[in-house]
């Protein structure tokens, strides 16, 4: 099967399906409703947070993501939302946006395709208001060893067939080393299998610059 083919027909509906079952609904309706003012959804792919936005909080979304192969499907959700939304076609590790331009960044599903993860947070961070939150909900590392060797045993099959997911990312570890505290860390496996379904879901604050 011809590469770009796959990634151009195969793999947004795939993405779509996998990341719109009902389980993974659930979880995203735990962390989008709280979005407010000004809001920057980073890797917004085929537009699934749409039907879970407060309207009332929010004043404004920009939704970045660079496979821009994923957009007809964002827009056929934005359609339908009401929301407005800007769709940028770019990566989240150069933001083109001044520091301090929104109140919310949200990640859902995220941060385990973004080539240069720490980058791409630290950019999150600055565009951040001193008041904003980051807000995330993103599968992971396993806590469990038998399950982390699983997701080490599966990445070399399953990142190319998912558009360069890691199974196996640490997302405590990545949001604190880009300044990020955590206040309410949750944690949970969602049904399935276990390798793919670890999540980890909160808000995060800006520790100080000295911190980060």
């Amino acid at each position: 099967m011809n590469p770009n083919w796959y990634e151009r027909h195969i793999l947004p509906r795939a993405l779509d399906y996998a990341c719109g079952m009902s389980a993974v609904g659930r979880m995203r309706q735990l962390v989008v409703p709280r979005a407010r003012g000004r809001v920057l959804e980073v890797g917004i792919g085929t537009g699934l947070n749409m039907r879970y936005y407060d309207q009332s909080r929010v004043t404004h979304i920009t939704g970045l993501d660079p496979a821009l192969q994923f957009h007809p499907l964002a827009r056929e959700r934005i359609a339908r939302s009401g929301l407005v939304v800007d769709l940028v076609g770019l990566s989240a590790e150069k933001i083109p946006v001044p520091d301090a331009s929104y109140d919310t960044v949200l990640i859902t599903y995220t941060l385990c395709t973004i080539a240069n993860p720490q980058a791409a947070l630290l950019e999150m961070r600055r565009v951040l208001a001193p008041s904003g939150k980051l807000l995330f909900c993103e599968h992971g590392r396993a806590p469990d060893a038998s399950v982390q060797r699983w997701q080490e045993r599966l990445q070399p099959v399953w990142g190319p067939l998912a558009g360069g997911c890691q199974l196996g990312r640490d997302i405590p570890a990545l949001l604190r080393a880009a300044g990020f505290t955590l206040p309410d860390l949750q944690t949970r496996y969602l049904p399935g299998p276990r390798p793919f379904t670890f999540n980890y879901w909160g808000e995060t604050l800006a520790s100080t610059p000295d911190s980060a």
